[in-house]
């Protein structure tokens, strides 16, 4: 199936030298993926509302500050390629160019769209995130934008008093709840009402109830419930308890999880790749390897890398996060590290995954020597 398949010509498009303030109430009137910028007539990239909520420039500054790229694909493009650089370029939307010209977009939903039915075969145990950011209902708005940015999130569960899910609060509601807030204000300091806004909790503009899904549901199942209510990702919780948060699947895990193939080396993912530079997808995936092989009971079936770029610096040279998750036969193993440069982040984050996986080796190691003992012992 070609891109242009499923891919539309009519989107958004604003001009380079557009107010952010004007874009805030386009994404709050709309609620697009994204948003095309465009400078004399010509495409210079996109802005998604996770850029809005976690940019701290104000509403009169022009939208050109914001533009970050985009993954350009061709009409002709596979889905699966397509599919593939969505998640590494961690964007909603890509633009589809014909030749040298935007020919339109194509949107995460309109690929899960289009291959639904061909989900039936996964269940949401395959391809869920086990480690999951969560906030309670007396974070503030302002703790919440935080943890969004330093995580490279879009959700956050929010958990009651006694630790069981009550809410979600995402990157939308934020923006949707200060652009209203902005638009109720006349007059008076604009840096007062930030302030004011940010020390809100988050339990006055979450979103409840909560939809659920468990491992044992069927992705395409999972995938329409969130195509029909438009919802970017759901908690995943126990068969006996829907109070409690397990995880979490979005549509991203979903995507990623058509990219997967069957190779004869390990299938490795990695979002913002851009961020590595003396790094190759190769050294990358060798040195996973090698960490699997420790734990030769351990079969890596997806590893995925993700890159998330912190404000901060050192002599030029950015913070950067790393985060590695092995999918294996074993359940998931995980490590993150941050350093400054991409190759200083992954040497932590591939050390402390080193560590776990040679704690669960030694876990498995105890477990069959309990096993032995037990078995010795009924024999006596």
């Amino acid at each position: 199936m070609d891109i242009a398949d499923i891919a539309t010509t009519e989107y958004e498009a604003v001009d380079a030298d557009e107010r952010l303030g004007k874009i805030r109430s386009l994404f709050e009137r709309e609620n697009p993926k994204g948003i095309v910028v465009t400078e004399d007539g010509n495409y210079e990239g996109v802005v998604n509302q996770r850029q809005l909520v976690q940019s701290h420039v104000q509403d009169d500054a022009k939208v050109r500050g914001l533009v970050r790229s985009a993954p350009k694909v061709a009409r002709t493009e596979d889905v699966r390629e397509v599919a593939r650089v969505l998640v590494e370029s961690n964007a909603k939307i890509a633009p589809v160019f014909e030749g040298d010209n935007l020919w339109g977009i194509v949107t995460e939903d309109a690929i899960l769209d289009a291959v639904i039915e061909n989900l039936d075969t996964l269940t949401v145990g395959d391809i869920y995130t086990v480690d999951v950011i969560t906030v309670t209902e007396n974070t503030n708005i302002g703790r919440g934008i935080g943890l969004l940015r330093e995580h490279g999130i879009s959700r956050l569960p929010v958990l009651d008093d006694d630790g069981h899910i009550s809410g979600m609060v995402t990157t939308h509601d934020i923006a949707d709840f200060a652009v209203r807030d902005m638009e109720r204000q006349h007059k008076g300091d604009r840096s007062g009402d930030r302030e004011r806004i940010l020390d809100i909790p988050v339990y006055d503009i979450m979103n409840s109830p909560v939809a659920t899904t468990t491992v044992d549901d069927t992705v395409d199942t999972a995938v329409s419930q969130m195509l029909d209510n438009d919802y970017a990702g759901m908690v995943v919780t126990p068969d006996d308890d829907d109070r409690v948060v397990s995880g979490i699947i979005t549509k991203t895990d979903v995507l990623r999880a058509l990219t997967y193939t069957e190779q004869d080396h390990m299938d490795v993912q990695i979002t913002n790749i851009e961020l590595i530079e003396a790094l190759s997808r190769d050294a990358i995936r060798q040195e996973i390897e090698e960490v699997a092989e420790k734990y030769q009971k351990m079969q890596v079936q997806h590893a995925h890398v993700r890159f998330h770029r912190h404000k901060e610096t050192k002599r030029g040279t950015p913070l950067i996060q790393a985060q590695i998750r092995l999918r294996t036969n074993r359940g998931q193993v995980a490590g993150s590290g941050e350093g400054y440069g991409a190759e200083n982040a992954f040497r932590v984050a591939i050390d402390k995954l080193e560590r776990r996986v040679l704690e669960l080796k030694g876990v498995q190691a105890d477990e069959e020597y309990k096993g032995q003992l037990l078995r010795k012992l009924g024999e006596l």
